[in-house]
This record gives structure tokens, sequence and C-alpha cells, in this order.
């Protein structure tokens, strides 16, 4: 549960993100590449995807993809991002 949301506002954001997602096709893999290979699949997504934030609350593996500048932030992070 979010706090302040109820599950028809989850449900209506959760549809509207996935209307404008896009699939990404992966052609060039860079595993191993993090500390941990069960996030190399991530990284490798948002690298093709051409995404500017990985959302997750496992920051920690992710050193080292600051030059691909791909940021990696807790939902809470990326929702002050989207509304400041």
């Amino acid at each position: 549960m979010i706090p302040g949301l109820d599950d028809r506002e989850i449900a209506d954001f959760l549809d509207d993100f996935c209307s404008i997602a896009t699939e990404a096709h992966i052609y060039f893999r860079w595993r191993p590449f993090l500390s941990d290979p069960k996030d190399d699949l991530l990284f490798e997504c948002a690298l093709a995807a051409g995404a500017t934030h990985i959302v997750t609350y496992n920051t920690k593996h992710f050193h080292g993809i600051e030059p691909f500048e791909i940021s990696v932030v807790t939902p809470m992070e990326f929702l002050h991002i989207l509304n400041p």
C-alpha cells in the first residue's frame, strides 16, 4: 500500500504507466558488470531502453553505472523527482 493512495488510484497509475511503456530489445550483453549478477539484466534493460533511472530498494549493487548516465534511486526518491 502506498500512503495516501487507495487501490483504485494505484491501479490507475499502473495502467497509465504501462500505456506509455516501450519494449526494449537487448542486442549487447554487458555481463558480468555488476557485483550482483542478478542485477546485470536490469542494468542491460535500462541501458537498452535509454532509461535515465533504475528504481529499486537495492541501490547498493549498482556501483559503476554512473558513466552511463543512469541514476539509481529508491521508489520514494523517484516519487520526489517526479513531484518535487
